[in-house]
């Protein structure tokens, strides 16, 4: 018999580990909380576990003292046990006690909600950031900087930050698992969800889009920059610089505006059809997921679909020699 369970048990538990091994745990970054909102989520969480651990719990005692105590024993005839249906007592009790747990569940979970929700609402003095999702990408505006970029979202610890959430095409869904729960990203300009963020220690926070989108939904990543208050202020200093074209970057910045320009935007302040790429040669990533160097550049300019299936973004392999894009990289490279 215990053969038996250890064949069944052990390929079951190869599977485990197998599966275990493709979680992306940074994502799991919700149970390592580094701000004020996913640490009251948190909290929520572990309220929740606890109250379905002792659950849990008074199964497992019922069931086993069920197996243990009524077990036919030997020379014990086929008679059936006492039955307990008609048992007001009884039935009351089964039926008080879950709607009772599910309403201390339910009271904390419904109030941390409405309060989440109250406390994203700006007020005067609160930095606000924009937010639209886009297949497959993320814009950010600010609107007291005058900065628009993309894929990066820059904010100062410490600071509770406002942001607008909205779409500009299917629903999508916000969330940096280590500062707060997703929420959605709707289509229209009368659906604007709300969501504010507060990182409590400087680094780079990993964000995902969680509502199925598209083809490359599983690539719309982003990244939270968050940074003390006087890198912060030297960053959106930066941003409002435009970039100097030299006699290096002269033919790739032609190339650019002759090509690129009908969609990509390089002014600070500008939105555009495809992401602004001011700042561009900063940023860690090529399409939020891909390292940011020349080789991987080139080809993204080659053949943006073949890496990111579903982008609007034309291939230029065919329109673009490969001089021609190396230049244009060392455009897009220089853009500090």
């Amino acid at each position: 018999m215990v053969k038996r369970w250890m064949k069944r048990l052990v390929p079951l538990m190869a599977m485990m580990v197998l599966f275990l091994t493709g979680c992306d745990f940074q994502l799991a970054g919700a149970l390592a909380p580094k701000g004020p909102v996913a640490e009251k989520q948190l909290e929520l969480i572990l309220w929740s576990l606890i109250v379905m651990i002792f659950v849990l719990l008074v199964v497992f005692v019922l069931f086993f003292t069920a197996i243990f105590r009524f077990r036919r024993r030997r020379g014990q005839d086929n008679q059936i046990p006492e039955q307990i249906e008609g048992n007001h007592k009884l039935e009351a009790t089964w039926t008080i006690i879950p709607i009772f747990l599910l309403f201390i569940m339910a009271v904390p979970t419904v109030a941390l909600t409405f309060n989440l929700e109250e406390e994203a609402q700006a007020v005067e003095g609160q930095r606000v950031i924009k937010v639209v999702g886009k297949q497959f990408w993320w814009e950010f505006t600010y609107p007291e900087e005058g900065i628009v970029t993309a894929q990066e979202v820059y904010i100062p610890v410490g600071e509770k930050v406002v942001f607008e959430l909205s779409s500009a095409d299917v629903i999508h869904s916000f969330w940096v698992p280590q500062l707060a729960g997703k929420k959605d990203a709707n289509p229209g300009s009368k659906t604007i969800n709300y969501l504010y963020l507060q990182a409590d220690e400087p680094g780079v926070y990993k964000g995902k889009c969680t509502e199925l989108c598209g083809q490359s939904h599983a690539l719309m990543d982003f990244k939270l920059i968050a940074l003390e208050k006087d890198e912060y202020e030297a960053w959106v200093a930066d941003m409002l610089l435009t970039a100097e074209v030299t006699a290096e970057t002269q033919l790739g910045a032609e190339l650019f505006n002759a090509k690129c320009l009908v969609c990509h935007a390089v002014d600070p302040g500008m939105s555009s059809v495809g992401p602004n790429l001011n700042g561009f040669a900063d940023r860690m990533y090529i399409g939020g997921f891909i390292d940011n160097n020349a080789e991987k550049l080139a080809q993204w300019i080659k053949n943006p679909i073949g890496m990111k299936p579903g982008v609007t973004m034309p291939p230029f392999e065919n329109e673009l020699t490969t001089d021609e894009i190396n230049e244009i990289v060392k455009y897009l490279q220089s853009l500090h």
